[in-house]
């Protein structure tokens, strides 16, 4: 092993070095945070959902798919390998879609995910390039939330229509089917329902472009419940290009629908086929029709083909053979009778969301799944993952004390793992370990001993897992004989005490402590939340279709923080919009929602932050889109919540779901949202976008993990992003700011020749996450760009003489 150490360091600027004066407020976050680059680790072993998949009409090595969380990728090589397209645009994705005529060129996204599972984001319209994808430009549709199809016309390029689904969470008029006859550059509603009902699904003849189907699907879902279907779902038919539709319901079960998705049989479109929820389970399943929807028979209602329909509604066609049809499903099932009888798919990941055929052969297919893609050679009889798409979902991560240190955090869908910040050639797949099923929550290390607690969603199983002696035990509170029934969300908080390294918290609607591992538990407050019985119906909820997963679980506590300054101290936060502190352990408790200003009632508070330099000093974070609110709140409170006052001073876009405040400087603040990072190095009155290789992802949780000084991301699309070692962000005050150069403190370097590479020894069709830079590094900020003459960085030794020359890079930041 050497050491490299660097002893003393100093700038020549030539006498012709000029500079010009940039406010600090109007600083964009690219220049102030230079060089400070953010490294993707994944992981890609159990990827994350994808929605929507896209082959181009003529080359079957070009493939797209739109993530629910993780943007837009690309293949050129059959799926072998992805490439992301849309990194600086939401990543929330509908649909992709290709333009016939040019599908090389002009692509079209779709923003706004459709599968409206609890945990979906939200979209912001519709975007086209023209270059392939290197240059984007959002065309319209910003308030459509959702866009679930798009199709032009094989005939005219400039002929678009596009499926709105609407909010999710509230009513809003851009939604249903629109048209454009010019490429884009203008829209025209022509379906239109209520502001309630959207499109979720939209098909074009195949012979005959004026011919249109659409599928309007009433539904609305809050942060308690979720109602699928009602009085104006309908499945619609034009004849005429849209300007005139007549419903198609000729042998549809009697009273109200829901979701539908719907197929055309390219090989013969007089054959149509739609998947109906209906009020009657007899009612609900296959439906066929031969006449072009004049007419229709119901041909099957098994458990696959009916369940969940808000989530598995796609049906594709194989594009030679009218009778072989393809359903998603929690497994995915094949019918080759035209949809009398189905089987299940082969092996892959559940719940699967979309299927697509190669153009050469149709027994060549991918499938999208929660679990990323799969492909098959045989019509989907065996899969295989494609092994280098880190699309996880994370919706909580923590980090240990080990060297490297370890990353911890449960996934939508995909349990809950803990995998290395670093690795001898890079993180790999086989880096990352399983600690639990389901969907995963939050996972923590305990802070001594070789222990790490685990939970899937609800609490409906807490673990404790001795990593020593290989033993699992669950722990999870359980309500006492003749108590009231626990309410614990979907989203189950647990938290541990830096005083008792033995102490672990849980939420449910009452604070429960437990100082022995989870062996024994003790409720230590009352009820903190509203107790609002409307919202605590969850047996009911789902609409024509009852879904009472646990997703809908309300008036619950959400966040659970215990100062590492005063173990009396602990907040409390709700998604019902409480704020609750304790001074004394939890004898008596305040609710101080009250005197946060300008915070609507009921908004969920997504996360409490407490300062390790303040006992009385708190930030909160609050999410109100369940609300139809995509506001951003962020607050802050020096004197234990009898004031709050916000920390949100513009700039900062997307709903917060997280904040971070750094450990030596209270005025460096982090804030993950919807939209991505932001920073402020001022307390909140200037915020800044980090971009550096950070793509604009929905950042559920912040880790700072101390040692390293790392920022560690919980992303909910693309795994763990980290950026290492933030400390010169500390320095990064209005002072250093106005100086013309500014030397960052230098944390010293070991170069251990045994561990220093920094790339990867992973295959090109397998994701590997890049390790920090083993390399000396010398930070400094410029004022303004160095434009004029020679810029030079010396390296001297103890007694001043120079031991290297350096050309440093002359931009501003």
């Amino acid at each position: 092993m050497k050491k490299l150490r660097l002893y003393a360091l100093w700038l020549f600027l030539a006498a012709g070095s000029t500079f010009y004066a940039q406010e600090i407020n109007v600083v964009d976050g690219a220049s102030i945070f230079g060089d400070l680059t953010a490294r993707q680790i994944g992981p890609a072993l159990m990827s994350g959902r994808v929605n929507d998949l896209e082959i181009h009409p003529t080359n079957n090595k070009i493939i797209y798919l739109g993530a629910g969380g993780g943007g837009v990728w690309k293949s050129n090589d059959g799926g072998a390998t992805f490439i992301p397209i849309f990194d600086d645009y939401i990543q929330s994705i509908g649909t992709v879609t290709l333009d016939p005529n040019d599908p090389d060129k002009t692509i079209y996204v779709g923003t706004g995910e459709t599968w409206t599972r609890n945990s979906v984001s939200y979209g912001n319209g519709l975007y086209k390039t023209s270059d392939g994808g290197s240059n984007w430009q959002k065309i319209g549709l910003e308030n459509s939330e959702r866009i679930a199809g798009i199709i032009v016309n094989p005939q005219n390029s400039d002929e678009i229509y596009v499926a709105a689904m609407g909010a999710l969470w509230g009513d809003n008029e851009e939604r249903g089917v629109f048209k454009s006859i010019d490429g884009g550059l203008t829209w025209e509603k022509v379906l239109y329902v209520n502001p309630r009902t959207g499109c979720a699904d939209l098909l074009m003849d195949p012979r005959n472009p004026s011919i249109l189907y659409a599928s309007m699907w009433e539904f609305r879902r809050t942060g308690w419940s979720f109602d699928s279907g009602g009085e104006n779902s309908a499945l619609y038919k034009s004849i005429d290009g849209g300007k005139t539709w007549d419903k198609i319901h000729n042998g549809f079960p009697e009273g109200k629908l829901g979701r539908m998705g719907i197929a055309i049989a390219k090989s013969n479109p007089d054959v149509l086929y739609t998947v109906i929820e209906a009020e009657q389970k007899k009612d609900k399943g296959l439906y066929r029709s031969k006449d072009l929807g004049a007419s229709w028979e119901q041909m099957n209602n098994d458990f696959e083909i009916t369940v969940r329909p808000f989530y598995f509604s796609r049906l594709v066609v194989d594009p030679r053979n009218e009778n072989v049809i393809y359903k998603g499903g929690l497994r995915g099932s094949v019918s080759k009778d035209g949809g009398k009888t189905f089987k299940g798919l082969g092996n892959m990941h559940s719940d699967v969301h979309d299927m697509v055929f190669s153009n050469m052969h149709s027994d060549i297919m991918f499938f999208a799944t929660d679990g990323g893609v799969y492909r098959s050679w045989n019509g989907g009889t065996t899969c295989e993952i494609v092994e280098n798409l880190p699309l996880s979902q994370f919706y909580q991560i923590s980090v240990d004390n080990a060297t490297p240190y370890n990353i911890y955090g449960g996934l939508q869908d995909n349990g809950s793992w803990y995998g290395p910040s670093a690795s001898p050639g890079g993180i790999q797949a086989r880096d990352w370990n399983s600690l639990g099923q389901g969907d995963g929550f939050r996972v923590l290390k305990h802070y001594t001993k070789n222990i790490v607690y685990s939970e899937m969603q609800g609490a409906e199983n807490v673990w404790r897992i001795d990593q020593d002696n290989k033993q699992v035990k669950t722990i999870q509170p359980l309500p006492a004989e003749g108590h009231d029934k626990l309410r614990f969300n979907w989203n189950a908080p647990m938290a541990l005490s830096t005083s008792a390294p033995d102490r672990i918290y849980m939420g449910s609607q009452y604070l429960h402590k437990s100082d022995d591992m989870g062996a024994s538990w003790q409720i230590i407050s009352p009820d903190l939340t509203t107790n609002d019985p409307t919202k605590q119906d969850q047996d009911n909820s789902g609409g024509l279709s009852k879904d009472n997963s646990g997703a809908e679980n309300h008036t619950t506590i959400f966040t659970i923080a215990e100062s590492d300054l005063d173990e009396n101290v602990i907040w409390v936060g709700t998604d019902d919009g409480n704020v609750q502190v304790t001074q004394d352990g939890g004898k008596t408790w305040t609710n101080t929602v009250e005197n946060i200003p300008g915070l609507p009632a009921n908004t969920w508070c997504y996360h409490i932050e407490l300062s390790t330099l303040e006992k009385g000093t708190a930030y909160a974070v609050f999410d109100g889109h369940t609300a139809n609110d995509k506001t951003p709140y962020a607050y802050k409170t020096d004197d234990f919540g009898k004031t709050w006052k916000s920390i949100i001073t513009g700039m900062v876009e997307g709903v917060v779901r997280n904040i971070q405040v750094d450990y030596e400087n209270p005025d460096l603040l982090f804030l993950g949202t919807e939209l991505g990072l932001f920073i402020t190095m001022d307390g909140g009155a200037h915020w800044y976008k980090y971009t550096n290789n950070m793509p604009a992802v929905a950042v559920h949780f912040i880790a700072l993990q101390k040692q390293t000084n790392d920022l560690v991301l919980g992303t909910h699309g693309r795994g763990v992003i980290i950026i290492d070692d933030v400390s010169p962000l500390r320095e990064l005050t209005a002072e250093n700011m106005q100086k013309k150069l500014h030397f960052f403190n230098a944390k010293p370097t070991i170069i251990d020749e045994e561990a220093s590479f920094s790339g990867s020894f992973g295959t090109e069709t397998q994701f590997v996450g890049y390790n920090e830079t083993t390399a000396a590094q010398i930070k400094y900020h410029l004022k303004k760009r160095h434009t004029f003459g020679k810029m030079s960085m010396l390296i001297l030794d103890a007694k001043g003489d120079t031991i290297s020359e350096l050309g440093p890079g002359k931009t501003k930041g």
